[in-house]
C-alpha cells in the first residue's frame, strides 16, 4: 500500500506520520508540507491512500483531492481538519474518511481498516483484452467504443505485441499494408492516435498506453488479457487457444503458427 500525507503545518504532519507509521509499518509512505510537491509525487507513483489537510496554501486539500482522483479513480481520500466545515465538499468527492485534528492512532487505524476502495480491489484490473476469437477491449465490463474502427485495431496490435514498442511505420504497415498514399496514411494515423488518447482519457486510463517519440506500447501490467494469462500460466490458465485469434484482422494470421506451436507443446505435457 502506498500512502500520501499532506499538511502545511509541520507539527500536524509529524503527528500523522507517527500514526501512519505505527498503523501501517510495511506501507510505502510519503509526507509533504506542500500540496504541489505532493501532486508531483502522485504523478510519478500511484497512491492508494491520501491523508489531506483541508486548508493549505497553493492548493487546498479539496482541490488536491480532485486532482488525485483524476490520477487514480480508486484512491482513498481521508481528510484531516480542525473543523467540519468542509465535510460536505469531501463527501462530494466520495472521500473515504474525515478526521478532526489532531486525530489519534486509533482513528487512523480505523480509517485504514475501512477504506472505501480496499487494496484487494487493485488485484482486479479495469481493462480486459479478449483475443481468442474476435478482438474486443472491455473497461469495467463494457466494450470500449472508439470514434474510428481503426483505433480499436491499433489497440489490438499493441496487445498482440505484448508490451513491445510499436513504431508508426509498423502500425501503418499492419493496418494498411501497401495500399494508399503514405502521407495520407500518416495523417490518418495521427487522427487515430488522438482518438485513442481522447477515449482513454475519458475512461481515466492514463498510463495504459506507453508513448515514445514515433512509437507506442501497451502497459501489460495494467490490463488483464486471455492471451497473456494463457502464455503465463500455460495449462493452468482458464483460457485456451484453439486456433482462433483476433479473427477480424488479417495481420493476426502471421501469429497463428507461433500460438499453434505453443498449443501443441502444451498438449504433449
Amino acid at each position: 500500500m502506498t500512502i500520501l500525507a499532506v499538511d502545511d503545518e509541520s507539527t500536524s504532519l509529524k503527528k500523522v506520520e507517527g500514526f501512519i507509521t505505527k498503523a501501517m509499518p510495511d506501507a510505502t509512505s510519503y509526507y509533504f508540507d506542500s500540496s504541489l510537491a505532493a501532486l508531483a509525487k502522485a504523478r510519478e507513483e500511484e497512491i492508494d491512500v491520501a491523508f489531506l489537510d483541508v486548508k493549505m496554501p497553493e492548493l487546498n486539500g479539496i482541490d488536491l483531492g480532485k486532482y488525485l482522483t483524476e490520477l487514480n479513480p480508486h484512491i482513498n481520500l481521508i481528510y484531516i481538519s480542525e473543523h467540519t466545515d468542509y465535510a460536505f465538499e469531501a463527501m462530494k468527492l466520495h472521500a473515504s474518511g474525515y478526521l478532526k485534528k489532531p486525530g489519534s492512532l486509533l482513528e487512523v487505524q480505523k480509517e485504514l481498516g475501512s477504506l472505501r476502495f480496499p487494496e484487494i480491489s487493485k488485484k482486479y484490473k479495469r481493462v480486459f483484452a479478449f483475443t481468442f476469437g474476435n478482438f474486443e477491449l472491455f473497461v469495467d465490463g463494457k466494450p470500449v467504443e472508439f470514434k474510428y474502427k481503426r483505433t480499436k485495431e491499433i489497440v489490438a496490435l499493441l496487445v498482440n505485441n505484448r508490451g513491445a514498442q510499436t513504431t508508426n511505420g509498423e502500425i501503418i504497415a499492419s493496418l494498411w499494408e501497401d495500399d494508399g498514399d503514405p502521407d495520407k496514411k500518416l495523417s490518418y494515423l495521427c487522427n487515430l492516435r488522438q482518438d485513442l488518447q481522447n477515449t482513454f482519457r475519458k475512461l481515466k486510463l492514463d498510463g495504459i498506453i506507453l508513448k515514445q517519440r514515433g512509437s507506442m506500447a501497451i502497459a501489460k501490467d495494467k490490463i488483464e488479457c486471455d492471451l497473456y494469462d494463457w502464455l503465463d500460466k500455460k495449462n493452468e490458465s482458464k483460457y485456451k487457444y484453439i486456433g482462433d485469434y483476433m479473427n477480424q484482422y488479417s495481420w493476426s494470421e502471421f501469429f497463428h503458427a507461433e500460438l499453434d506451436e505453443i498449443s501443441y507443446d502444451l498438449e504433449e505435457v
